[in-house]
């Protein structure tokens, strides 16, 4: 079902729920050096010389490097801050059910249009699951609206080659849509379906990285696998068992349909949630922000104060290879005492251990940051610039996009912001993270139940603007630069 109508704006606050702490039970495991081992003879797809690289949440290789000029950015720039010479205008305030909606990852096509994932709420499934959205008098503010996936929410959405694709919490879909097209031509076909949708992490983010790559982040079960979630003193699990089904990334054929996990690509494992997911063009390579464990303080207290738990572990933007691991459950990463991957103290850590040689793990053989950020920021948008209309120090960096943390107590939780980190040709950061947009929680209350917005999506547009969405309010930025 696909409805079609104009809209105005309107704004609120809606509750976040990507989080929910739950009790699991476990599945047989395989072991970190079974799997070095299965990763060597799985599967790769081959790639012909004309195949079109598509990037995860756009085509951007029309890039005309100035923005409209009928764009009328708002005096307030939306409620954000930007650096000088950007500017800002709120694309739309998005409603479902009555309420603002849980707006997550979006796609630009490139005849400008916009597709917009919405997220199911604590009370159950949105109306819509993607709302489109077109501005047919270049204002830069969208005047028509589509919706479409009745009932069906999800948090990931990708567009390639006239195919807009869709990820649901358990499953993969997939609508014909081609570029000029507002609404989806016929029903959606199921790409991949059965996908873990249980636990404390349950977001699908996609990235179709060419027309034989789609990537799918699935998200661990649980806080750090341990006998009992969140609970205090509550040994880990050993081997973990989410590691063969959960905490990784799978690789599917986009154009393959009724899949299921098995018969997908086990590409990497150890990265407990990796909302912020992207492929980066210049080097053809994988790369995420993943969340950072919780916690330390309350379960550990004997080895982590409330000070050191506010600000550990670091999120960590990474490279993701094929047969990587990043560590998790046994390692996090402390960017702020030690500098070091560091043993879990569900697996025998103390705040100083990298290691258990009884258990066959050395947290220094896991993979390493690129860049960190702040404890609990929770990064959930990744977006490599590809087009021109930007200056030349954003071009080919990485923006990240932050919803705001919630246990950095006794300090402020931080977060709700936008992050640039410049990047080299072969995909190397090659300066300090800085902040490029921010005031979004437009609050001075108690964070984040206060927070006006929350950063979730950032993707691009064909002439180079930058969007950004926000599962608070339902907010759509798009962001231009005008010297």
């Amino acid at each position: 079902m696909v409805v079609a109508s104009t809209i105005g704006t309107s704004s609120a606050s809606h509750q976040d729920s990507d989080t929910p702490p739950r009790t699991l039970s476990r599945t047989p495991d395989v072991t970190m050096r079974q799997f070095s081992s299965l990763a060597s003879m799985r599967r790769t797809f081959a790639l012909t010389a004309s195949a079109v690289l598509l990037a995860s949440c756009s085509d951007t290789n029309n890039t005309n490097g100035a923005p409209n000029a009928s764009i009328r950015c708002d005096a307030d720039n939306g409620g954000i801050t930007l650096p000088t010479g950007f500017c800002a205008v709120v694309v739309a305030d998005l409603v479902s059910g009555g309420a603002p909606a849980q707006a997550r990852h979006m796609v630009v096509t490139p005849s400008g249009d916009l597709f917009v994932a919405i997220n199911p709420a604590s009370s159950g499934q949105p109306p819509f699951g993607i709302i489109g959205l077109r501005d047919n008098d270049g204002d830069g503010k969208a005047d028509q609206q589509t919706t479409f996936s009745a009932n069906l929410g999800g948090s990931g959405i990708a567009w390639g080659d006239g195919v807009l694709y869709f990820g649901a919490n358990d499953r993969v879909m997939r609508y014909k849509l081609p570029s000029g097209q507002l609404s989806p031509t016929g029903d959606a076909e199921v790409v991949v379906s059965g996908l873990p949708s249980v636990g404390d992490h349950v977001s699908k983010s996609l990235v179709l990285a060419d027309a034989q790559r789609l990537f799918v982040n699935i998200g661990s079960a649980s806080n750090s696998c341990q006998v009992t979630n969140r609970i205090a003193q509550s040994p880990g699990v050993f081997p973990c068992g989410d590691l063969p089904i959960r905490a990784g990334v799978w690789l599917f054929n986009p154009s393959g349909t009724n899949q299921t996990e098995a018969q997908g690509q086990h590409y990497a494992m150890g990265y407990r949630n990796l909302v912020a997911l992207a492929f980066n063009p210049k080097n053809n390579s994988l790369y995420a922000v993943q969340h950072g464990r919780d916690m330390l303080f309350e379960n550990w207290p004997q080895f982590f104060s409330v000070d050191q738990d506010a600000v550990l572990p670091a999120e960590e933007f990474v490279r993701i290879a094929e047969g990587s691991n990043n560590g998790w459950p046994y390692c996090f990463y402390d960017a702020v005492f030690t500098q070091k991957k560091l043993l879990a103290p569900e697996f025998g850590g103390d705040g100083q251990r990298v290691s258990d040689a009884a258990r066959g793990i050395n947290c220094a053989t896991f993979n390493q940051p690129l860049a960190t950020f702040g404890g609990h920021w929770a990064p959930n948008g990744l977006r490599f610039y590809a087009g021109n209309q930007f200056p030349d120090h954003y071009r080919g960096g990485a923006f990240v996009a932050f919803h705001g943390g919630f246990d950095r107590a006794p300090l402020p939780n931080e977060g709700f912001k936008v992050m640039f980190v410049p990047m080299s040709a072969d995909g190397v950061p090659t300066g300090p993270s800085e902040v490029f947009a921010d005031g979004f929680a437009g609050s001075t209350g108690v964070l984040p139940a206060s927070a006006v917005h929350r950063p979730v999506g950032v993707t691009e547009g064909p002439d180079g603007s930058l969007y950004v969405s926000d599962d608070k309010g339902g907010r759509i930025w798009r962001i231009v630069y005008r010297p």
